[in-house]
C-alpha cells in the first residue's frame, strides 16, 4: 500500500495556507481595531452587499451560522453593525454596517490591500497563475 503523506496532500496544504494567510492578515487588524476573524468576515461581506441576513453571510463566507450570529452580536455592541428584525418574521434579522462600521472598513481596506500586495510579492512570477488556478478551483 502506498504511503499517504498528509503534508503533501493538496486539500490539506490549501487548508493550511488559508489558515496561515488568515492569521497573518488578522494580526494586522486585530491588534489595531480589536476585531476577530469572524467579525472581519461579517463586516467585509456587509461592505460588499449592503444588507445581508445571518444565513446569507453564512453561505457567502462559509462560516457556521452560530459564528456569524456571535460576531454580529459583538459588532452590534461595538456600534459597527445594525440589526433589523423582519416585520413579518421576527426570526429573520437583516444586518448592515453603521456609519462607524463603514468608517472601520475604510480604515482596514488599505491594510488589506497592502497585505494582499505582500502575499502576491511573495508568490513572485507565480502570482497570476496561482490566482488563475484558485479561480478555476472555486468555479468547480
Amino acid at each position: 500500500m502506498p504511503q499517504f503523506h498528509l503534508e503533501s496532500f493538496l486539500p490539506y496544504e490549501l487548508a493550511q495556507l488559508s489558515e496561515q494567510v488568515s492569521r497573518e492578515f488578522s494580526a494586522l487588524y486585530r491588534e489595531r481595531f480589536g476585531i476577530s476573524i469572524p467579525e472581519w468576515r461579517v463586516m467585509a461581506n456587509l461592505s460588499q452587499a449592503g444588507t445581508l441576513s445571518v444565513r446569507e453571510i453564512h453561505t457567502r463566507a462559509g462560516m457556521d451560522k452560530s459564528k456569524v450570529s456571535r460576531a454580529a452580536a459583538r459588532l452590534e455592541t461595538a456600534g459597527y453593525v445594525d440589526k433589523t428584525e423582519d416585520a413579518s418574521d421576527r426570526r429573520l434579522v437583516a444586518l448592515s454596517l453603521t456609519e462607524a462600521g463603514r468608517g472601520l472598513i475604510e480604515e482596514i481596506t488599505p491594510l488589506a490591500r497592502a497585505y494582499e500586495a505582500q502575499v502576491l510579492d511573495r508568490l513572485g512570477a507565480g502570482a497570476a497563475p496561482f490566482r488563475d488556478g484558485i479561480r478555476r478551483l472555486l468555479d468547480g
